[in-house]
This record gives structure tokens, sequence and C-alpha cells, in this order.
């Protein structure tokens, strides 16, 4: 019988999720470039510092700023794990855009526009990804996510002159 990797389940959890993703080593390997992908996507995004902070948990501006020197120098420096969390948010949702979006502007629009979906109340998707909790960043991720997967996205310009079949006009054979 073989015998179970000990090392291997020493770093996981409960619920068998790998431990060791939050080690020091790994949140410092992940911090610059990290960050620095944050920064490039918040150019995009044309977001300003105010927002910039809001998203990623509202350090100190001092703090705020090291980050971000730290970052652009390459140099050696660890962020916590919830500041990593809102950090890969971002990134999955600029990447969900990529994919709902041709062109970058447009998704950079979705963002911005006041959004109809019962989640985002009649505001732009963008005050919850600046509201300055996990939790929104989290349900724009999930939103696009689930667009990507087909659940739902309002109509676009592909979609404004389909009309659904009717019943006489579907045919099994």
């Amino acid at each position: 019988m073989a015998q179970p990797d000990i090392a291997a389940s020493a770093t996981a959890g409960a619920n068998g999720l790998d431990l060791s993703r939050f080690a020091p080593a790994n949140r410092r390997r992940l911090s610059a470039p990290g960050l620095r992908t944050f920064l490039a996507i918040a150019d995009l995004w044309g977001l300003n510092e105010e927002q910039r902070r809001l998203i990623l948990g509202y350090p100190s501006r001092s703090t705020y700023h090291s980050w971000c020197k730290q970052a652009r120098e390459h140099g050696s420096f660890m962020l916590d794990v919830d500041v990593l969390t809102r950090i890969s948010a971002v990134l999955g949702i600029h990447q969900a855009l990529g994919v709902l979006f041709a062109d970058e502007h447009d998704g950079v629009a979705w963002l911005r526009q006041p959004h109809d979906a019962p989640v985002f109340g009649g505001h732009p998707p963008l005050d919850l990804v600046v509201n300055g909790t996990q939790e929104g960043l989290m349900m724009v991720r999930r939103f696009l996510d689930a667009a990507r997967g087909g659940l739902y996205m309002p109509p676009n310009a592909a979609d404004a002159d389909f009309a659904p079949y009717e019943d006489a006009e579907i045919i099994f054979q």
C-alpha cells in the first residue's frame, strides 16, 4: 500500500486548500509583479490614487507609495494575503473583460457605465470595485465570470437584432 505524502498533507488545510500559497516566501515572490500588473490595469482603467488605495484595502498614502516605488524598482517586499487577494480579483476582472470585449476600451467603458443587473443597482460596476471592500471586487469578478460562462450578460450589438425562436421553428427529426 502506498504511503500518503506527509509533506503535501501538512500544507493542505481541512478543505484541501494548499496553505503553502500563503507562505511568506510565496507572498514575497508575488508582491512586486502583482502590484506592477495592478498599477498597469489601474492606469488603463483611469483610476485615481484614492480609488487605487480603496481597491487595495486603503493603505496609508505613504505605505501605498512605498509599495509602488519598491514594485517599480523590482524591490523585495511582502503584501499581506488580503491585498494579494484584492489584486487577484482585479486581474480576474481585467481578464474577463478581455474575453468578453474585443476592444479593451469597451471593457473599461462597461466598468464605468450604469448597469441594469440587480447586483449593480443601476450603478457602474466600477462603484463596487472601488467601494473599499473585498466583497465588492469579488461580486464584479463573479458576475463577469458568470458572463464568460454564458449565464448572463446584457444584450450587446451582436444580440440587438436577435429574435428568440418560436416553438414552431424548432424541428426534431
